[in-house]
């Protein structure tokens, strides 16, 4: 079975290539992005998401609308630079990767460069570095969440941060390919995640194509689940963790800290150390992204919320670090009391 590549470079190197994920499970379609509008357009509308993979396609997306720039002038193409990040960065706020991947990318322009067509020269080599660091973190992750996961783990997990959201195997999915690589047998509970059903859609789907072992639950099922000793441990990613160690991640994860705390059942986080943002101090001052009202009022065209009645849709929410066993990074796995610093 071929690897997912949820981001990568068209044949012809001049577009994004991105799995449409809006589709899945129901058909398997490959997007080209060309421009900074279909940049722009497939992040917030969540063609490509995941805080890893937004990140990328984000800086690759950069380079890409960049390339009809035909003036040599390096300062004008600098001016333009800042307006196409500015516009690829607010399409997602909460994900720490987006800004760091597209201002990574964007300050390869800033060195001295003899002329504008050789800064984008510069811009994409960083770009295809960070493509191919996305990969590498992924397994380094996994290499070291596995030695969590004994022989017969039963993994709840919440929404979707496997190869879908990332480059390469995932990032609280990446644990779980790694031990099954390694011969352990290993199931995955997946909350559906509403109201986009990433869960359900996305990593029921990538987990029966790699052939682990998945169950969909209803988010209302979670403590039930852990109550019946079904669940062994919780691992979910992240879009942004603070210095303190809170953590933000797609709606319900909160929820599911505080049921696991009450179970006894160790808690999770996963991802690259590009998620940390050691400038915001708590989780207080992390922004919380507010989507449409239609993605809870509507199901499949039909509305299931009256019209006159009002829609709250914060696509994330904060746990707490104390509600933390430990967070995975590709670096360590970090146990309490969290202190990240530059």
């Amino acid at each position: 079975m071929q690897p997912i590549q949820a981001v990568r470079w068209s044949p012809d190197c001049n577009a994004v290539r991105i799995i449409d994920q809006t589709a899945l499970p129901e058909r398997y379609i490959e997007r080209d992005l060309r421009s900074l509008d279909d940049v722009c357009a497939a992040i917030s509308s969540l063609a490509v998401r995941g805080a890893p993979a937004i990140g990328i396609a984000g800086a690759m997306g950069l380079v890409v609308s960049l390339a009809s720039f035909d003036d040599p002038a390096t300062e004008r193409l600098r001016a333009r630079i800042a307006v196409h990040a500015q516009r690829i960065i607010a399409t997602r706020p909460t994900a720490a990767n987006l800004a760091w991947a597209v201002n990574t990318v964007a300050a390869a322009a800033k060195e001295p460069h003899a002329s504008g067509r050789e800064a984008l020269r510069a811009m994409r080599a960083v770009a295809d570095a960070l493509l191919a660091d996305d990969a590498a973190m992924c397994r380094r992750i996994g290499s070291l969440g596995e030695q969590l996961l004994g022989d017969g783990a039963r993994v709840l997990t919440h929404c979707n941060a496997g190869a879908l959201a990332t480059t390469g195997i995932g990032t609280a999915l990446a644990p779980v390919y790694v031990a099954a690589e390694h011969g352990r047998q290993v199931s995955v509970l997946a909350c559906e995640t509403r109201p986009l059903l990433q869960g359900a859609r996305l990593t029921a789907w990538e987990l029966s194509r790699a052939g682990v072992p998945v169950r969909v639950i209803t988010d209302s099922a979670a403590a039930s689940a852990m109550r019946a000793r079904r669940v062994d441990l919780v691992i979910v990613g992240a879009d942004r963790i603070a210095a303190n160690g809170d953590v933000a991640n797609k709606i319900g994860t909160y929820a599911l800290a505080l049921q696991a705390r009450y179970h006894g059942i160790p808690f999770y986080v996963a991802a690259p150390t590009s998620t940390f943002d050691p400038a915001i101090p708590d989780g207080s001052a992390i922004p919380i992204e507010q989507r449409g009202r239609a993605e809870v009022a509507r199901i499949n065209g039909q509305a299931i919320v009256p019209n006159d009645v009002p829609v709250d849709n914060p696509a994330f929410d904060v746990t707490p670090a104390d509600l933390v066993t430990a967070i995975i990074s590709d670096r360590a796995i970090h146990y309490p009391p969290y202190r990240f610093v530059p």
